[in-house]
């Protein structure tokens, strides 16, 4: 039938299947290897280097993702590119699991970027087009969808995570992969019905194809040169604080509290950012964003206290999520629904180049320093940059 689609879900239940897309392509693939990285390190005998690189690995994966899901973007439903992505996702985070085989372990983090960020790109064009016609709303189910589900998944993978290392020790990496692993298989039903329950109707036969809409990228430029920083910046902390926590001899428990006030901030972080969203079309809440995790960013490196590692885990959860939110936001208010996807994808593109080059720069600073907090430091530099350009993002009209 040419009308044809599934029955539709209710928002809530929509919503949520999306956000579980993040507690896994984010939450899980990309996050959770900042837990499992020190032991990995430990018992593989990896330099920092070597452990950023495969993180970049992640990110190179993603670059490959976003430059496949913008080529697709206005042939293929992001409904259909949010299935597939999250499927996968969820294999090859088994895979991680399967092998000490560095080549290989290179191959699947690729992978998993490559299918995490179609699956993410995607689900946030489709909560985009949630509530279309309430500004508020509609910023809310955009900063819930990032939000949540991350926050989500920084919970439970530091709520188990490090136990289990402190139980079974460093060898225990490949149980925590399959772990994540399994939690992603179990997720994945509702999530594949969630997003196809948001697909739109196909157009009855013989009707005008939609018109392809063109980014307009250099209007957006300064937004974009922002969420490239904050490409290059987020990720060496998300990388790196649990190394920086052991280096000074910080305990599981200790690890695990960082980690859930992280999940914590992510949690709130939609409430506390969903009224700036519906009021700004500009690049001020991106700016905004930024501003904040350069705070989170650098407290750890400054001060050095426990006090100042848990601000720094709540504001750094606060804003990580709300980032991509910001330009998924400004996209949905400032380009016409064709382009969404497209729009989406691109900030995604500069992003993930930003991800291949900070871990391993901040990597090799750290071996160079014999202390990864440089590289931290040199981050926060990098997200202050981020905030200025941002400020300078007008109104696409």
């Amino acid at each position: 039938m040419s009308g044809a689609r599934p029955p539709r879900a209710p928002a809530w239940l929509a919503l949520l299947g999306l956000t579980l897309g993040v507690c896994v392509t984010n939450g899980f693939a990309r996050f959770a290897y900042g837990l499992i990285l020190p032991a990995m390190r430990e018992d593989l005998g990896w330099t920092y280097a070597e452990a950023g690189w495969l993180n970049a690995a992640n990110a190179f994966g993603y670059v490959f993702g976003a430059l496949v899901t913008l080529a697709l973007s206005q042939r293929v439903p992001a409904s259909r590119l949010f299935s597939v992505g999250m499927a996968g996702c969820a294999g090859f985070l088994l895979a991680t699991g399967l092998t000490e085989d560095f080549a290989a372990q290179t191959a699947w983090r690729v992978l998993t970027g490559v299918f995490g960020a179609a699956a993410f790109v995607a689900g946030g064009a489709l909560s985009a087009a949630m509530h279309r016609d309430d500004p508020r709303r509609n910023a809310m189910a955009i900063a819930l969808y990032f939000g949540l589900g991350g926050g989500l998944g920084m919970v439970l993978s530091g709520a188990v995570l490090p136990f289990l290392f402190a139980r079974l020790g460093p060898g225990a990496w490949p149980m925590a992969w399959l772990l994540l692993g399994g939690a992603s298989l179990a997720f994945l039903p509702l999530c594949i019905w969630a997003s196809e329950s948001l697909r739109p109707p196909r157009a009855a036969p013989g009707a005008p194809r939609a018109a392809r809409a063109r980014l307009p990228i250099r209007a957006m430029a300064a937004a974009i040169a922002g969420y490239g920083c904050f490409g290059l910046g987020y990720i060496v902390y998300v990388t790196f604080i649990v190394a920086l926590i052991a280096s000074r001899d910080g305990g599981p428990g200790l690890v695990a509290a960082t980690w859930g006030m992280i999940g914590v901030g992510i949690a709130v972080s939609p409430f506390a950012w969903r009224g700036i969203f519906a009021r700004h079309a500009s690049g001020r809440p991106l700016a905004m964003v930024l501003g904040v995790m350069t705070l989170g960013t650098a407290l750890p490196v400054l001060t050095g206290s426990l006090a100042g590692l848990m601000v720094s885990a709540l504001l750094f959860g606060l804003t990580v999520f709300m980032a991509p939110g910001a330009v998924t936001s400004f996209s949905r208010r400032n380009l016409p629904e064709p382009a969404w996807t497209a729009g989406v994808s691109l900030f995604t593109l500069v992003f993930a180049i930003g991800q291949t080059i900070g871990p391993v720069a901040a990597g090799a600073l750290g071996d160079a320093f014999g202390d990864i907090g440089p590289g931290i430091a040199s981050a926060g530099a990098i997200l202050a940059l981020g905030a200025g350009v941002s400020l300078l993002q007008k109104p696409l009209s």
